[in-house]
């Protein structure tokens, strides 16, 4: 018989709960809210259901204390990648210990630890609260998470993304921008008249790609090592036998703590040197770290055994809940397959990070 956290996270991955940001008509959160919403009030939470923008509903529920004690914050998010050349995304298959289907891993299995966590929370007569947030957007915005942290207060928080069950208390972040050249257009007879925006993006991106050498070769944080640069898109062109008045690339900066966007616009700035083009920031995520002193650390550390410190090369809604003040880690489950057509997450695993988070909400919400 399967424990009751494999049960749940089964449950959700049969729901679709595509970003539509991501893929056009995607399901997004509506119907896996409405699930998340009544399972955790069934399980005697306080329930709120939020929408920071039409359509895109989050999920709060409150195993509410009885007063006097610190406030435990839970994340997961209910949103998912695309589907496209998986096979029976959404029929979640249970085999070796493994759960497999869309959201498995990431990260409808860290939600479902997250719920029941929280409901067995709500049975212990703790003084403080413990929140359990299910978001929407976390794939594309995060537009759910930042709604929670500015409308919920909490004294710590765990986002249960997976980590491999190792402790994550830095992550990068990213910075996308835009490059803009431009040229003169003329017939392709009329080297005379036209300026070549193409060619004049060619020199750029030479210069980005010593950037990002130059980045690589000095790493500036001990977990996270250094950041790095990746062009991304480009266009530019109106016909073959014209010569280009624009060229445009996309482009996207990792960052590391210390970092700023001002800092990264600048250098690719200076790679334009003086050439006729235009700079822009488009998005910014700022990186994470979380000092090995906060209690939330501690106790998340000594409670899974002293695992492995790491820093996380991708961004996380860490961030998002460190911004607003919170003492913020990562720990997550084991598996593997995020965003890749055979997704799973080890079953073993989601139920140590469910015993963890409680024990974690024991102990601070006490």
């Amino acid at each position: 018989m399967e424990s009751r956290v494999a049960e749940l996270a089964a449950a959700l991955v049969k729901i679709d709960s595509v970003n539509p940001e991501l893929v056009s008509g995607g399901a997004g959160e509506t119907e896996i809210a409405s699930y998340v919403a009544g399972w955790l009030e069934t399980a005697g939470l306080e329930v709120e259901v939020e929408e920071a923008a039409t359509g895109r509903p989050s999920v709060v529920g409150i195993a509410r204390g009885r007063g006097g004690g610190q406030s435990l914050l839970l994340n997961a998010h209910m949103d998912t990648v695309g589907y496209a050349g998986m096979e029976h995304p959404l029929e979640p298959r249970i085999e070796d210990g493994r759960l497999y289907g869309r959201g498995a891993y990431d990260m409808k299995g860290s939600l479902a630890a997250i719920m029941v966590a929280g409901a067995e929370a709500a049975k212990e007569n703790l003084r403080g609260d413990v929140l359990v947030t299910a978001v929407a957007d976390e794939e594309v915005a995060s537009v759910g998470s930042e709604a929670v942290a500015q409308c919920h207060a909490a004294d710590a928080a765990i986002v249960s993304e997976p980590t491999e069950l190792r402790l994550v208390v830095a992550h990068k972040g990213f910075v996308w921008l835009e490059i803009e050249t431009f040229g003169k257009a003329a017939h392709g007879s009329r080297p005379d008249l036209g300026i070549d925006a193409i060619v004049r993006m060619g020199r750029v991106l030479t210069g980005l790609g010593a950037l990002d050498e130059a980045l690589r070769a000095n790493p500036s944080h001990r977990l996270l090592g250094s950041g790095s640069l990746h062009a991304s898109l480009i266009e530019g062109g109106q016909e073959l036998s014209s010569y280009a008045e624009r060229c445009l690339l996309q482009l996207e900066r990792r960052t590391v703590p210390g970092e700023t966007p001002a800092l990264v616009e600048e250098q690719v700035r200076q790679v334009l040197d003086g050439d006729d083009g235009e700079v822009r920031t488009t998005f910014v995520r700022e990186p994470f770290e979380v000092s090995e002193d906060e209690p939330v650390v501690e106790m998340v550390r000594r409670h899974a055994g002293e695992p492995e410190v790491v820093g996380a090369p991708f961004w996380a809604d860490s961030a998002v809940f460190a911004a607003a003040g919170i003492p913020t880690v990562l720990f997550g489950p084991k598996g593997e397959g995020a965003h890749a057509e055979v997704e799973w997450v080890d079953l073993a695993s989601l139920e140590r990070c469910k015993d963890i988070y409680l024990t974690v909400a024991r102990e601070l919400c006490a």
